[in-house]
Parts: structure tokens; sequence; C-alpha cells
């Protein structure tokens, strides 16, 4: 039986990503912790935080309360106004990042984090260019999806947003013929090493990186490479743009995946975890250099909502949840003792994972047609196994041939135990 709100987004709702007559929207109801329920009165447990960003799972009280309050309170302002919650948001933010990153610019998502950090870049650099990696994604708005690696950008790429791509590190399907990590971080470096030279050095503004591909794969650098990627920049007096808007505030086991990896950005690019998803928020931190180009010359851009009083209070509410509820940690545990372990187990077990990998409550399980050459699972058949997964009670996030396991970072033991059983009934299923 079709709902009525299932009629009206058929009717009017204009989806991103897809072809419209295509899809068929699942009607999500109402939301609690690590479980959603639909409008057929069906739960699942929800291993997508649906587009990574419940951090905290739906409906954290203390956020919740928290927007409750402000919404009394002072329920909008515009941005060039000073407010307590967006004061306390940015320090609570900055204070996280490495030292020399202090201060905080407001934006609504990532991809206008992303826009903006790329122009501080190219006006603090007076150079045009921006190299970033294949395997990537950094948003659907103009800038960002050119620097996007994946095919989703070929329509919107015409070839004058000044960006060069590269290979990054992936030693499953490696570019670069390597054995061992160590080759791997080795021969990318080599490989990005060229790319700058034969660029030209002085035309490059910044270099961008997710931290961890998230989209793209959920793809761990190796050991070395960040750190090699800061000394190119270095070198060349390129900025170093790290994209955390999911990888960060938790999701990694880190506030910070590059908390996990010996790098310091002039930038750093955030959304999503920040505040748990419930109010759009995203950002820019940046290096006490680049806020100095600004100091006495206006920077040329603004949002209406930037810092949106709602947004920054459900931010100082999820990161002081967080804090004191031991978010961060309990991800990285999980991770650890849980996820990873368990579904390298399931990996042992069954012929159509070709590979896992992850950190935190971070982790893609690559399916294949065969383990030997690595040939990606059909897309019918990847849908075949989420259709599964969605029957079982299990939503997973999926993108190409993988499913990635996000839940929230501060999902229970037991249901992180249960989301491990329901994919194994799901891809059991389809053998």
């Amino acid at each position: 039986m079709t709902s009525r709100t299932h009629e009206l987004d058929r009717a009017h709702v204009f989806h991103s990503w897809s072809a419209q007559a295509e899809i068929d929207p699942m009607v999500i109801t109402e939301a609690h912790g690590s479980r959603v329920r639909d409008d057929a009165g069906r739960e699942y447990l929800d291993f997508s935080s649906q587009l990574v960003f419940t951090n905290l799972g739906h409906g954290h009280p203390r956020v919740v309360q928290a927007i409750k309050d402000q919404a009394e309170r002072l329920c909008t302002i515009a941005p060039q106004h000073a407010t307590e919650a967006r004061s306390e948001a940015a320090r609570l933010i900055a204070g996280l990042a490495p030292d020399g990153l202090e201060k905080v610019f407001f934006t609504n998502g990532g991809a206008d984090a992303n826009e903006h950090a790329i122009r501080m870049a190219r006006l603090h650099t007076g150079r045009p260019k921006v190299l970033s990696a294949y395997r990537s994604y950094h948003g659907g708005t103009q800038t960002a999806v050119n620097v996007t690696g994946d095919p989703r950008r070929w329509p919107s790429d015409t070839g004058t947003a000044g960006v060069v791509h590269f290979f990054g590190p992936f030693l499953y399907r490696s570019e670069f013929h390597a054995e061992t990590e160590e080759q791997e971080c080795e021969r990318a470096l080599t490989h990005l090493r060229r790319v700058i030279e034969a660029e030209g050095p002085a035309t490059i503004a910044a270099i961008i990186l997710e931290t961890i591909p998230g989209t793209a794969g959920i793809m761990p650098p190796p050991p070395g490479y960040l750190p090699g990627v800061r000394a190119l920049c270095d070198r060349f007096g390129i900025m170093l743009i790290l994209d955390e808007v999911m990888a960060g505030f938790g999701r990694a086991g880190a506030w910070f995946a590059l908390d996990r990896y010996d790098v310091r950005p002039d930038l750093i690019t955030f959304a999503k975890g920040v505040n748990s998803g419930y109010v759009p928020l995203g950002g820019v931190v940046i290096s006490d250099a680049i806020a100095d180009t600004f100091a006495h010359t206006a920077y040329p851009g603004g949002l209406t909502y930037s810092g949106h009083p709602l947004a920054t209070a459900a931010a100082v509410a999820t990161i002081n949840a967080m804090t004191d509820e031991g978010t961060v940690a309990n991800a990285d545990r999980l991770g650890r003792d849980l996820l990873g372990p368990g579904l390298r187990e399931l990996a042992a077990r069954h012929p159509r994972i070709g590979d896992v990998r992850g950190v935190g409550v971070f982790w893609a399980v690559e399916l294949v047609a065969d383990r030997d050459t690595r040939e990606p699972l059909p897309v019918a058949d990847t849908l075949a196994v989420v259709a599964a997964c969605q029957r079982a009670g299990l939503l997973p996030f999926t993108t190409a041939n993988r499913l990635h396991l996000v839940p929230p970072c501060n999902v229970s033991d037991e249901d992180a135990v249960l989301g491990l059983e329901l994919l194994e009934k799901a891809l059991s299923s389809c053998s």
C-alpha cells in the first residue's frame, strides 16, 4: 500500500543523484539511536548513519534539547553578528584541530566548505590550480564536483576549473603495481611529485585530499603517505587541504582522522558529524598564515546562514556529549575489537568479499565476482545484496560494488554484533 507521503514525494520531490522515474524512496517516519522505522512500521538497524553523518545516532537527547533551547532564545540571526553558540562552536572545533589553526569559517555543509577552502588557498597563494585524487568525493557544487575524482563529475566538468587529478594510494587496486603498503606509498608519492613538476609548482595553490577517502571506498592511507604529501607541499609552497567532512568527529575513531597520522594541514574542511547532521552545518578550520591574509583585506565570500544559531548550538551539544560520553574512544574500540575482526571473519567465509578495510566505525566491504582477478561484483548483484540486507533489517551505505558499514559512533556492542549477523544473513541468502 502506497502512503500519501510516498505519493507526494513521487509527484513533487526532485531527488539528488537519481534518474527520477527509476527510484522508489523508502518512507522513514521516525528514528531513535541506531534504528529507523518506515511507514509500514518496520524497524531497521541503521549502519549507514544516513549519509554517514548521524555520529551520535538519531535523536540524541542532549542535542535535541540544545536545538529547542536555542530556538526559544535566538532562533536565527545574520552572520555579521556575534552569537554565543557560534563563538563557542568555533572555539571547540579549533580546539580539536592541530596547533596553529585557530579560526573557523562556517558553511552550510561539506561541499561549500571545500569551495571556500579552495578559494582561500587560491587567494592566499595567488595561484590558480588545485590537485585532487581520482578516487575522491568532495561535494556537488561547481568547484567541489570538479575536484571530485569519481565519474559523477563528468557531466559538470568543463575542463575550466583549474583542477588536475592524480592517483592516490590504494593497494588493493594499485595503479603502481605495488605489492606492499610501503611500495604503494613510495610510488604514489613519486607519482604525485611528477604531477606537480609537470604541471608547474608555481601554478598550484593547493592539494585537496580526504584524509581517509570515504564514498570512494574507505581507504586509509598507508603509513607515511600524508606526511609525504605535506613534505611536497612544503617544498613547493602548496597549501594542503584535508577534507574531514565524512571521516571527522569520531567516525575514524579520532576527533579528526588526521589525528591518526603525523600531519598538519593548512586548511581542514568539516560537516556531517560535527552536529550529527541534525541541522545543516559545515566549515573550514583555517591556519594562522591563511587567516592573516584576510586580516586587513576582505575575504570575498559568505553565506546567509553561516554559523546558524540552531546548527552551531547543535554542534556545541554534540562535541560536549561526545566528550562526556567517551564517544570517540568507543568508536575506536568498536573498530578494533568488534567491527574489524567481525568483518574479516565474514570475509573468510564468503567468497564474494574481496577486501575489508577501515578504522573506527568507518568500514568498507568490497564485493567481487572473483577473488583472484578482483573483478568487481556487477551492479545488479550488488543491488541484490543490498535488497537482502534491507529484508534482513539492515541499512548499509552503498556505492559501486561496496557496502559501507558505518553505524553511529555510539552504537552499542550488541547492535554492532547484530549488524554483522544481519549482513551475514544477507550475504548467505545471495550466495
